[in-house]
Formats: C-alpha cells, structure tokens, sequence
C-alpha cells in the first residue's frame, strides 16, 4: 500500500488483517504466523485493566454512602449475584463462579468497546510509530487491529476456557466415575447398545455449546467492525456530502452498537453461567 492511496477493497482487508508475520510488521526473527499480536496484546492489556479496576473498587469501598463509580460497580455485583443464585445452586461453587462471571463481563465490554475508536486513528499511530523506526515505509503498510472479540481465536479461546471449567466441575461435583456413567448412559439410557450413541451425543452437545458461544461473540463485533470500516470509506470519497454522510452514518452506528457492546458482553457471562451450572446438573 505504500506510495499509492488504497482502493476500497485494499483499506477493507487492511483493516482486517491482523498484526502477525503474514502483516511484515515485524522482523521474521521468530514464526509469529499462527499468533495475532494485536490481539494478544489488547486481549491481555484489556484483562489486566479490568483486574485492575475491580481492584482499584475493592481497596476503596466504603461502608457509607457509595460514590457514584463505587454504586455502578456494586450495581453490576449484585446483578451478577442475582444471576448466578438462579443459576448455580452451590454456594460453594459461587464463590469461584460469580466473581469470575463479573470479570468476564467486564472484560468482553472493555474488549467490544474498543470497536467505537475510530478506526484509522490507532492504526495509523502504529503505522507511523514503524515508519519512525524504520520498520515499516509507510503507515500503511502496518498492520494493528484493536477489537480482540473481533478476531476469532479470542471469543473461541474463551469459550474453550469456559467448556474445560465445564469438565472440571462435572468432576467435581459427579466425581470422575460418575461424570465418565453420565457420558455413555444419557440422555437416552443406559443399555450397553446405547452407549456409544449417547456418547457421540454428550460430544456434539459440549462441541456445539462451545463453538456457539464463542462465534455468537465474534459474529456481532466483527460485523460491527466491518460496518465501521465501511463506514469510514465514505468519509474517504473526498466530497462533502461523503463526510456528512459519513459522519451522520458513524454516529448513528455507534450509538446503536453501545447497545450491541453491552448486550454481548451480558449473553457471553449468562451463557458462561448457565453451562456451569449445567455441569452441576444430572440427566
């Protein structure tokens, strides 16, 4: 892309390349092609931020009159709270599970927020950060998206997350003999002719919940994601009724997608929940 102003095409695949040995935004000293550094990066800064955060709200809680952080902080606790009360029978396992579900909440909603920054303005700092080191001979030919749940391996590593605290707690609470009799004798019976179906079919359920609750996520934001993209283009045709358009397009979109941030974020910590809580459940 350097020298030259990029088609439409061209920017719409720039933006949806992430940072990795196939963007040349770094030196080919180690085989980064099957790591997204970008999201890696985001992904794990975002995690810290929100530890951070839940932290930060601990060390300052007062028995008072909360202020006005405090509150919406305790408002989300309790929230969560109510849920996983409904959900989850075991005081026990609450105590792991509720606390988890919050930061995960928060986690998925600082990671979907990402999706209002402009999409040009972190990039094209990366972009002339390289080109200031010498990495790069233009902003853009560097790559960096911002979005981790808009890249696939992050929401399908969480819901993989989710599905092996799934087997931990089917072993937990059923012991492994009685987790391994459930797999070969529901839901259909326990007839030897059965097990090998019933099993194949405990295997697509755990296969198909995790894959669903792992592109649900992806699905939303990297649509949102292209959509701001597009977006952008037509503040880019260089006419005036483009960047009104273009401006009156983006607001729109962002406001609705507040909505969409929010909502996903809410259904990948219930979803989080109720296949937990399943794990504590017979057939």
């Amino acid at each position: 892309m350097a020298g030259n102003a990029p088609t439409a095409s061209e920017y719409v695949t720039h933006h949806l390349t992430n940072l990795n040995q196939t963007g040349h935004a770094q030196k080919d000293i180690v085989d980064w092609s099957y790591i997204n550094l970008d999201s890696v990066f985001w992904g794990f800064g975002l995690g810290i931020l929100t530890v951070y955060i839940l932290w930060r709200v601990a060390q300052r809680v007062t028995s008072g009159v909360p202020g006005r952080f405090q509150g919406f902080i305790e408002l989300l606790v309790e929230m969560v709270n109510d849920q996983a009360k409904n959900i989850i029978h075991s005081p026990e396992s609450r105590k792991f599970v509720a606390p988890l579900a919050l930061t995960v909440f928060i986690w998925v909603f600082l990671m979907n927020f990402m999706d209002l920054i402009p999409v040009d303005l972190v990039p094209m700092m990366w972009g002339g950060a390289l080109t200031a080191m010498g990495f790069v001979e233009s902003p853009g030919d560097a790559y960096m998206r911002i979005v981790p749940t808009a890249d696939i391996n992050v929401p399908l590593g969480m819901a993989i997350s989710v599905l092996i605290m799934c087997f931990y707690y089917n072993i937990k609470i059923k012991g492994f003999g009685g987790w391994v009799h459930e797999l070969f004798t529901a839901p259909f019976g326990s007839h030897p002719v059965l097990w090998p179906i019933n099993f194949v079919m405990q295997m697509i359920e755990f296969l198909a919940k995790t894959v669903s609750h792992g592109l649900r996520l992806f699905g939303n934001l990297f649509a949102g994601e292209l959509l701001f993209v597009l977006i952008a283009l037509l503040g880019g045709t260089a006419t005036v009724f483009g960047f009104i358009g273009h401006l009156i397009a983006g607001s729109i979109w962002a406001i609705f997608h507040i909505l969409i941030i929010v909502l996903q974020a809410f259904i990948f910590m219930m979803l989080t929940l109720v296949y937990v809580g399943q794990a504590h459940e017979g057939h």
